[in-house]
């Protein structure tokens, strides 16, 4: 089965869109019917399909979890224990445990079966740069 890795390198918590590198991917294969199944290989980041149309999708997203797991230094956040890599770092984990990891996209005439505004992104939840991995696996 094929598969291959994408390095994505980010600039800090936002959604990095890789719907390009994945169709390229797809495309090259030249497999008809398939399931491109996409796997990130951290565990303070998660993958998204979401609306690729309208930034404000994007700003909005980002905004919203947020709100729902501020750094760890914010005063609603006291209970938390794992603090060693930074105010950022478990507020991060909650969010990928949230979200994915894992996501599969069936591939359907040649090509990735993605609606016309749907989008392939990398949620960075960490606020310095990382280089994060995807790996693609193609089946049929």
């Amino acid at each position: 089965m094929p598969q291959t890795m994408l390095t994505i390198d980010t600039r800090g918590q936002g959604l990095y869109e890789f719907t390009q590198e994945a169709d390229r991917f797809v495309r090259s294969e030249a497999m008809h019917e398939g399931l491109l199944t996409i796997f990130v290989r951290h565990t303070s980041c998660s993958l998204l399909i979401q609306e690729n149309a309208d930034p404000d999708v994007k700003r909005d997203l980002k905004a919203y979890f947020a709100r729902i797991a501020p750094p760890s230094d914010d005063p609603s956040m006291h209970y938390l224990v794992h603090r060693l890599e930074g105010p950022d770092d478990m507020p991060a984990h909650i969010k990928s445990a949230l979200t994915q990891v894992s996501v599969s996209v069936p591939v359907y005439d040649g090509r990735m079966a993605l609606g016309t505004w749907q989008g392939l992104y990398l949620f960075e939840h960490r606020d310095r740069p990382h280089r994060r991995e995807i790996v693609l696996h193609l089946s049929s």
